[in-house]
């Protein structure tokens, strides 16, 4: 088990960060998910699996603002401590709350990356954003991220375009987390990539979470990464939550009949 996952039961001791109450979301007569709830606490990575279809990628865009759920509830604590109603907020509020507090790391680069713009740009642009440096600071800052997410700084004013797939999320990596978001949601974040830059690439992400001490939830449908990168799982089936539990104990003794199913398919493979 990972460092912080060790940490789990100690972390809950302390307030949730983020707490989660009835999540639901339509499609019409279609349901995408149905009476989500849970809490994320402080400096914990929280995993969703689950098949396609399963409910985990309607979950995530409900909790990163990304889709309006049909009902429920989302609470975030703010770095005043107080306890916000998200979903109540107005619009304004919601959208600065978001873009300072939270991040997205999409599956595919290139819906978190500006193409246009240099490496440099992407980090830069992402830093004036929230305001949290002076522009005078703002290249040597983006050099700094580069090379935390191992792009050599010679490529500062190269475009995404010329990097390639692996290259292009670590760059959306260092855009979200140069702001230090104390949230981050995660989309399938090594989806499409080859097994030998998804190890280097989790590697990666392991080691600026938890030096940033920064909370996250990861979708995934691969059990491998759930394992390398989550402290606790949540397994979806049919838009609801079957199981949940400490990462390693749902993999390695899975209750559930879904989730044993899951886990079987992963030894057979």
């Amino acid at each position: 088990m990972n460092v912080i996952g060790d940490m789990v039961p100690a972390l809950a001791l302390s307030a949730p960060l983020l707490r989660v109450d009835g999540l639901t979301k339509f499609y019409g007569v279609q349901r995408g998910c149905e009476g989500i709830s849970f809490e994320l606490y402080p400096g914990e990575i929280l995993g969703i699996v689950g098949e396609s279809g399963s409910g985990k990628s309607t979950l995530l865009q409900c909790l990163a603002g990304l889709l309006a759920p049909t009902n429920g509830d989302i609470h975030f604590r703010n770095t005043q401590g107080a306890e916000v109603d998200v979903l109540a907020l107005p619009e304004p509020e919601r959208r600065r709350l978001m873009r300072s507090e939270w991040g997205i790391v999409h599956q595919n680069p290139r819906d978190g990356l500006r193409m246009g713009i240099s490496a440099g740009g992407n980090v830069g642009e992402r830093m004036m954003a929230v305001g949290k440096r002076h522009y005078g600071q703002i290249r040597a800052t983006a050099l700094d991220w580069l090379s935390r997410v191992e792009i050599e700084g010679g490529r500062i004013d190269h475009k995404p375009s010329q990097f390639s797939g692996g290259m292009q999320q670590r760059l959306q990596i260092a855009r979200i987390l140069v702001s230090e978001p104390r949230l981050v949601f995660m989309d399938e974040p090594t989806g499409g990539l080859d097994v030998s830059v998804q190890a280097k690439l989790l590697d990666l992400l392991r080691v600026l979470v938890r030096d940033l001490g920064i909370s996250a939830i990861v979708v995934t449908h691969d059990l491998a990464v759930a394992r390398l990168l989550t402290d606790r799982l949540m397994v979806m089936k049919d838009g609801h939550v079957v199981e949940t539990g400490l990462t390693d104990q749902v993999l390695d003794d899975p209750h559930h009949p879904y989730t044993q199913l899951l886990t079987s398919a992963v030894l057979q493979a």
